[in-house]
Parts: structure tokens; C-alpha cells; sequence
């Protein structure tokens, strides 16, 4: 675990610790992309975190009848992503675990694998945010962290849904701005099929793994 994490000497101190406020981006990342890093710098930044902590899913459920890229590889690709920036760090808490894959299980394990003193703050997409209600144990989930909305193309942010996910779920909500860029992992994957261009949509280092394993290359 990063040091400023460990929670060591905190008890030399009479002063309230201040909380270290760690940022979660979660998803499949099949593949991790442009967008992914520049939603996870932006939030950092505007949120004022300490670290974003990227974790690739195992199994997710969302994903039932898409064959989903094995973990190995996706959390290599993520790994060779941040590894440029000081404030990101990878997590295989979820690619480890067995059945399939759900936020709050993995909420639940970083409280006991982090101090108390460690506040979440989970860095979601525009689109994603009509699915928090959805979400297994929902009600658990939102006490656990608070969410980081960043907007994206061809999603309002939809007010009602933030105002009802506060007022009748007491969920913390933070909205941020940042640079709209229309990349998705689909569209990657299906210009590989292609045989097109994927440079500058994904860092250097994932494209060359990407082809060097032949991955995405099969309908």
C-alpha cells in the first residue's frame, strides 16, 4: 500500500488526522484508453485527491453475453497506462476474486484493507449515473463514498437523478468539468477488427501490447 496510506505514526499525534481522500476508477477496461486516464487526472485534480486507485473488474456482471478480454491482460494494460503518473496507482483486488464482480464487495474490502482516516471518492461517467440505483445493495454502497460525475458526450448530467440519489438515498455527489472526448472501448475494439488506426486513442505502450498479443484482432 502507497505509504501516505499506511496510517504509521498517526497515533504520535493529538491532532485530528486529515482524511486522505482517494479516488476509485473502477471498470472493465477492455481497453483503458485516453479517456479513462484524462476523466481519472481531471477528477483528481478538481477533487483535490491524494491518489486515484485504478481497479480492473474480474467478472463483471453488466457484461453478461460479451465475452470480456481475461483479466491478465487487462490489468497489464492498465498497469502500463498510469504507470507514468505519481498519483495513479492498480489494484487487483477484483480481478482476484471469484464469481462475479460487485462495487459494493469491493467498497467493503478496501475499508478493512485501508485506516479510517481514507475517504473514497468513486469516479463514475455522465452515463453511468442513472445505474447507481441499480446497483447491488445500492443503499450500502452510497454510504461508503462519495461519487465523482464527469460528463460525457451525449450525456446531460440529469439533475433529477443527482437530486434523487441525494435526497432519497444520501448520497454525496461532486460534478466535474472537463475535456468531452468521444472515445469508448467498443469503438477501439471494432477499429482493430478493422484494421484501422487506434494510435493516440490508447497510450503507446497498451497499443503495441494490444498488438503484440493480437488482442480484439478476432470477430
Amino acid at each position: 500500500m502507497p505509504d501516505i496510506m499506511s496510517g504509521e505514526d498517526t497515533a504520535a499525534y493529538d491532532e485530528p488526522v486529515r482524511p486522505i481522500r482517494l479516488g476509485i476508477a473502477g471498470g472493465t477496461f477492455d481497453p483503458i484508453h485516453m479517456g479513462h486516464l484524462i476523466m481519472a487526472e481531471v477528477a483528481r485534480q478538481e477533487c483535490g485527491l491524494d491518489k486515484v486507485l485504478f481497479i480492473p473488474t474480474g467478472n463483471p456482471p453488466h457484461k453478461a453475453g460479451y465475452t470480456v478480454t481475461p483479466a491478465a491482460y487487462r490489468y497489464e494494460m492498465v498497469r502500463m497506462a498510469i504507470i507514468d503518473n505519481p498519483y495513479f496507482e492498480i489494484s487487483d483486488i477484483e480481478v482476484k476474486r471469484e464469481g462475479f464482480t460487485y462495487t459494493v464487495d469491493t467498497l467493503m474490502e478496501l475499508k478493512r484493507i485501508y485506516p479510517a482516516n481514507v475517504e473514497f471518492f468513486f469516479i463514475i461517467g455522465g452515463d453511468t449515473l442513472p445505474e447507481i440505483k441499480g446497483w447491488r445493495e445500492a443503499s450500502r454502497v452510497v454510504k461508503c463514498c462519495h461519487f465523482v460525475v464527469y460528463g460525457r458526450p451525449g450525456y446531460d448530467l440529469a439533475e433529477e437523478e443527482i437530486r434523487f440519489l441525494k435526497e432519497e438515498m444520501g448520497a454525496s455527489i461532486y460534478t466535474v468539468d472537463g475535456p468531452l472526448l468521444g472515445i469508448s472501448s467498443t469503438d477501439i475494439r471494432d477499429r482493430i477488427r478493422q484494421g484501422k488506426s487506434i494510435r493516440y486513442l490508447v497510450p503507446a505502450p497498451v497499443e503495441e501490447y494490444i498488438y503484440k498479443n493480437r488482442l480484439y484482432m478476432q470477430l
